[in-house]
């Protein structure tokens, strides 16, 4: 099918994609009968994989019972019930659930959630927004202007609300050589501090960040102490911890959030993706009871909504999908299965001499691709190794998630890994083999 031929206005306006026909478990078949292994999940969204007939029949039932009601006027059990079952595990003091439907508009409403509690209590001076550079919080103009890609604001910038960057904890090349790690950490937290005594304590609403960075910076794991650190400058200076794991949340890195992982609770959390799986559109804001009470004490309205916040539908087939994470012990099988996949890696790549570095936690792994291994010197951005690794990848069966711009924007190239938590030992193995394929081709390509 040409561009001529479809009417679909394609992320890429040059090529139409294969048309997706089915899937099963952690394969995608396309109208041609053509296999993938999706490595991927999409964007680290199929979780449990595809077809599972639990989550089908609660659909195909919450359907035919009630499609779809506006939270205007009323509630629903499939939206209750919901929020009760993530509330129960969340980190400590996230007591309220905001069910929205992608991640982006999670964190849109999150950072609205943000400026209006401090104007409920009383501090109207806390109008600025500090995040990090090479992050990644959505598409929507709020949410693009929190985060740090620079490849995707470019085209944007003269729109985005002005939002406050410092630099984000990146070890690989952040790290000094007489630093330890937990040392570097505090060093990165610091600038935290730094950026809200430039700005002025009392004007800061919130800090935004991923517990681990997804897309943009391929897997980051913050250094030991690091969100530590950020809880206790955020709680000096009145400042909202405001964590987005739209991606790396919800068993994504090996625990229920990523965030247990660090011993800290946010004070508004947004979650996506692995929430519902892929089988409907769903995200969530999590936010603490002292938020809520503000609100409910002040002028009890949240003035912030969409027409399909807490669909039902969408509500039922995530209340499924969690419920099936957390009957088969999937989380715990997502952190043994990511500690397979790690040691595949190493096997396969740590000698690379186009592998810099493998990184991540669970099944959120990355490697990051340099043209030279001792200075960490990243590949000519005109090679395009990124996009270049992705189609040879899908090429030969395998969807990856590679991205450009790793280093600062511009430079770097990296690939993302984020299979299903239900992906098998055979699996895996064929992900390493295929992968290792990809880019031994692209590679030699590169340097021929």
């Amino acid at each position: 099918m040409t561009t001529q031929s479809s009417a679909v206005f394609h992320r890429s306006a040059r090529k139409v994609p294969p048309q997706a026909a089915f899937g099963e478990g952690c394969w995608i078949v396309d109208s041609q009968g053509r296999r993938y292994l999706d490595a991927c999940g999409g964007a680290a969204v199929s979780c449990i994989g595809h077809g599972h007939p639990a989550v089908i029949e609660a659909i195909t039932r919450q359907a035919s019972e009630l499609a779809y009601a506006h939270t205007g006027f009323f509630t629903t059990e499939a939206a209750e019930r919901l929020a009760d079952l993530l509330v129960a595990d969340a980190p400590e003091g996230l007591t309220r659930a905001y069910l929205v439907s992608s991640g982006s508009e999670a964190m849109e409403a999150a950072i609205k959630m943000a400026h209006q509690y401090h104007r409920e209590i009383g501090q109207p001076g806390r109008r600025h927004v500090i995040a990090r550079w090479q992050s990644y919080h959505g598409n929507t103009l709020g949410a693009l202007s929190a985060g740090g890609n620079r490849q995707r604001r470019a085209f944007f910038a003269d729109v985005l609300s002005d939002m406050h960057h410092i630099a984000p904890c990146y070890a690989y090349r952040g790290q000094l050589s007489n630093e330890d790690a937990a040392t570097y950490g505090r060093r990165m937290a610091n600038e935290l501090e730094n950026a809200i005594l430039t700005l002025g304590p009392e004007t800061v609403s919130a800090f935004v960040a991923e517990t681990v960075v997804g897309a943009t910076l391929g897997a980051a794991e913050p250094a030991p102490g690091y969100f530590r650190r950020i809880r206790e400058i955020c709680d000096r200076y009145g400042v909202l911890l405001l964590l987005d794991e739209v991606m790396c949340g919800m068993g994504r890195t090996g625990t229920m959030h990523a965030c247990h992982a660090e011993g800290i609770a946010p004070d508004i959390m947004t979650v996506a993706k692995g929430l519902g799986a892929g089988y409907l559109p769903l995200g969530a804001v999590l936010a603490s009871e002292q938020i809520h009470q503000a609100f409910r004490e002040g002028s009890g309205v949240f003035q912030h909504g969409h027409t399909f916040v807490g669909h039902p539908v969408a509500c039922a087939a995530a209340l499924a999908v969690q419920t099936i994470i957390r009957e088969e012990d999937l989380v715990a099988r997502c952190a043994a299965q990511g500690k397979k996949l790690r040691v595949m890696l190493h096997e396969r790549f740590a000698d690379h001499p186009a592998v810099g570095d493998i990184r991540g936690r669970g099944l959120l792994q990355a490697m990051e691709f340099v043209s030279d291994r001792r200075s960490k010197t990243p590949f000519d951005p005109g090679l395009n190794i990124a996009a270049r690794l992705k189609a040879r990848a899908q090429d030969l069966g395998l969807l990856c998630y590679p991205n450009s711009g790793t280093v600062d924007g511009l430079r770097g190239d990296h690939v993302l890994l984020a299979p299903a938590f239900t992906i098998l030992d055979e699996e895996l193995s064929l992900l390493a083999e295929l992968l290792g394929n990809a880019v031994d081709d692209v590679v030699t390509e590169t340097r021929v």
